[in-house]
């Protein structure tokens, strides 16, 4: 069971604005992380470079690799403990999916739900970037998207939080999607009369602003989880005493070198954060290599992942 903490009234009326201000922001393209606005002109670099790189690859035979490396998706299994977690949900578990793009490799939502279709859990939370492009049309993953939608649905919740690949008219189909999309909004799950936290924020990572980091300054709960796109709020999370992060947005670099060394990680809070298990103080971060990819449809050296989570008092 769970339920939103806001009143359904004040929760309708703070989508509202939500929605007027990123639209502004989408609209006139208006990039901005905490640190300020951001350019253009380094994403499109960017895409300039992986088309060089895209055309290297198939002149040497290894495009055709990296599309099936992209194509296989493991199961990362991860038991986490934590003494402050509520008797109630020792042994729940968690399925942790991002950066889907969904559209970047036709029929992938096919190949997602045969990875996870047997898998079972709890819960599930999905961390942002459901499309291939940063701006257009989304339509189009609303059918694939209900293709994957009854595998992920679980008994305590669905839900999920934009990407800087989304868009906020996605909010208009929540029901569709079967997802509970979190815009700077908590839940509470209660279990046996016992109850956890769960907040998610828009995407800090090119449609930042202060309600994103003020959403996480909660209090009253013993243990909380906050689902961010990117590793940029942790550190805000960490202080506000959540104790599990959960992010994406890297795709562990999704090219990498032989020892797993990201080319590129999109992400500039250290290292340590461009993929897997890392901590700030007592709260333990998660930072997915993605389900999908973007840019070009190859991995080398950095499996797609699916992260099922149990959670245990210890």
């Amino acid at each position: 069971m769970y339920h939103f903490i806001d009143h359904p009234e004040l929760r309708k009326d703070k989508r509202l604005v939500w929605a007027a201000t990123r639209s502004v922001l989408e609209n006139v393209g208006f990039l901005r992380n905490k640190n300020g606005k951001k350019s253009r002109s380094r994403w499109d670099l960017f895409l300039r470079l992986l088309g060089i790189f895209a055309v290297l690859l198939k002149i040497t035979g290894y495009y055709r690799k990296g599309n099936g490396n992209a194509k296989t998706i493991s199961v990362t299994y991860l038991t986490l403990k934590y003494p402050n977690l509520p008797t109630a949900f020792h042994g729940f578990r968690i399925l942790h999916l991002s950066d889907l793009h969904i559209d970047s490799i036709p029929g992938f939502a096919t190949l997602i739900r045969d990875r996870i279709k047997d898998l079972k859990f709890d819960t599930c939370f999905l961390t942002g970037d459901y499309r291939r492009d940063i701006s257009g049309t989304f339509r189009h993953i609303l059918k694939p998207f209900k293709i994957l939608s009854k595998y992920i649905q679980a008994p305590f919740g669905t839900f999920a939080v934009l990407g800087n690949h989304d868009t906020f008219l996605m909010a208009q189909y929540e029901k569709e999607s079967g997802l509970e999309l979190l815009v700077n909004e908590s839940v509470e799950i209660e279990k046996d009369g016992q109850k956890i936290l769960v907040t998610g924020t828009d995407d800090p990572y090119n449609f930042y602003t202060e309600q994103a980091a003020l959403c996480l300054e909660t209090k009253g709960y013993d243990f909380k989880i906050a689902l961010v796109h990117t590793t940029e709020l942790a550190k805000i999370a960490a202080a506000n005493k959540y104790s599990l992060y959960l992010c994406g947005h890297t795709h562990g670099g999704q090219i990498c070198l032989k020892e797993g060394t990201p080319i590129i990680s999109h992400q500039f809070e250290g290292k340590q954060f461009n993929h897997g298990q890392w901590n700030i103080g007592k709260m333990i971060g998660y930072t997915s290599r993605g389900v999908g990819v973007s840019g070009m449809p190859v991995r080398f050296n950095c499996a797609a992942e699916v992260i099922l989570i149990t959670l245990e008092v210890g």
